[in-house]
């Protein structure tokens, strides 16, 4: 997706002016070429009434700092044993960051300020072993961001956090952005980092609901790639703490923030606190998405063409699968109650969403709704998807006889010689 694609982006503002979205920056991107785009996509956020929290990590740059000052620095994800050395690079290495950061955003245009809102604590002594100078999280000074965000200044906070006798902590940065976010009920985190999302088993997973993520970690965390495993902890803590979505994407992409937040399909891994997906009934308003989604399988003659009023009056037999509120898939589902048969119609999935379920989805929701009706026959006509309906859908091949006589009568003047595809539902 390109910034230019207007109508793309326009039908997300109303869901997300004035709601708040934490990023999460690794610090291997904020050094990269692409983080001068990245802060651009930040801006353009920020022009449709978004408030945005900038949080930054400084592990690559620890550790790059450590080497040339010739320390062995003992922590530099913040999660480990951080000694006084150590704890003088990390602050180093994070104020250059976050002055590298607010320098971007003034090229930007855009006002922003590094505020003391991280109050830590001692991590403390853990299994016998004192952890020193590194620290957890306490509490986030939420009226301090919020005043900001109110007045359109962009927060930059570093993975440092202050307790209250004015001694520097070194955090982890993903937990900082888990607390912000969960303190300022963000309605979106995003951890951008070098991967492209979260991978298990070697696979990119696109979307998925937070307990599916929480059974993974317990059963299969060693699956994930160990780079990434902090991001996948957080994501499932963020849902848990009241947060709706959590993406983690490539940061290094091209564009890839604007991608993720205002299209559809993304480009890396969504988690989300509640299910973002339902089929509902088709309503006036989704007419022209249904001609729009279906328009390149008529094109390929998969579908037959459907006219606007063809649809609207019979607009009753239409479902709409939808992902956060945009149609992605549909299907139709055409009742002859004289013969207690039903017809399985206009299916289709949007390119973008292939694979990933959907069209099963469809069949089986069909399906209930034809039992629903006590029907006797579910039947469906295709031309180059049979296969699909017998293996996914347990259709049987039929003759045009098996069709009631009004659909058989159309099936004869349309010439399409379309396939008979039948399944018993009593």
């Amino acid at each position: 997706m390109k910034p230019t694609d207007l109508r793309g982006i326009l039908q997300y503002i109303p869901q997300f002016r004035e709601k708040t979205f934490v990023l999460a920056i690794d610090g291997t991107i904020v050094t990269d070429e692409n983080f001068a785009t990245l802060l651009l996509d930040v801006a353009v956020m920020r022009s449709l009434s978004i408030r945005v929290v900038l949080v930054h990590g400084a592990s690559a740059q620890i550790k790059l700092l450590a080497e040339k000052s010739g320390v062995k620095a003992s922590n530099c994800d913040g999660t480990g044993i951080t000694d006084a050395a150590t704890l003088q690079i990390a602050m180093d290495a994070a104020n250059r960051l976050t002055h590298e950061i607010l320098e971007g955003l003034s090229t930007n245009d855009l006002r922003a300020v590094c505020p003391n809102a991280i109050i830590a604590h001692p991590l403390g002594i853990i299994q016998g072993v004192d952890h020193l100078f590194t620290g957890k999280v306490e509490r986030v000074d939420t009226e301090l961001l919020t005043t900001l965000l109110a007045q359109g200044i962009v927060p930059v906070i570093p993975p440092l956090g202050f307790d209250g006798e004015g001694k520097t902590y070194r955090v982890n940065s993903d937990s900082v952005a888990l607390a912000v976010a969960e303190a300022l009920k963000a309605t979106k985190l995003i951890y951008l980092t070098a991967a492209d999302g979260l991978i298990h088993s070697g696979k990119l997973i696109r979307q998925m609901i937070v307990s599916e993520l929480q059974n993974l970690l317990a059963t299969h965390s060693v699956q994930f790639a160990p780079e990434i495993l902090s991001k996948a902890q957080h994501a499932a803590l963020a849902c848990r703490a009241g947060v709706p979505r959590v993406h983690i994407i490539n940061g290094k992409v091209d564009e890839g923030l604007l991608a993720e937040v205002f299209s559809n399909e993304g480009i890396g891994t969504l988690i989300y606190a509640n299910e973002y997906q339902q089929i509902r009934a088709a309503k006036k308003k989704d007419v022209r998405a249904i001609q729009l989604l279906t328009k390149a399988a008529v094109e390929s003659d998969e579908l037959v063409k459907r006219t606007r009023a063809m649809i609207e009056t019979r607009l009753g037999d239409y479902y709409i699968f939808e992902i956060d509120k945009n149609p992605v898939a549909c299907v139709a589902l055409h009742v002859y109650p004289e013969q207690k048969k039903g017809e399985l119609a206009c299916l289709y999935v949007n390119g973008s969403h292939e694979n990933q379920g959907i069209g099963r989805k469809l069949l089986q929701f069909v399906e209930s709704k034809a039992r629903e009706l006590n029907l006797n026959d579910l039947l469906t006509l295709s031309t180059q998807a049979f296969t699909y309906f017998q293996s996914k859908g347990g259709f049987s091949e039929g003759t045009p006889d098996d069709l009631p006589p009004a659909r058989r009568e159309k099936y004869d003047a349309s010439g399409r010689n379309s396939k008979v595809l039948v399944k018993k539902l009593k």
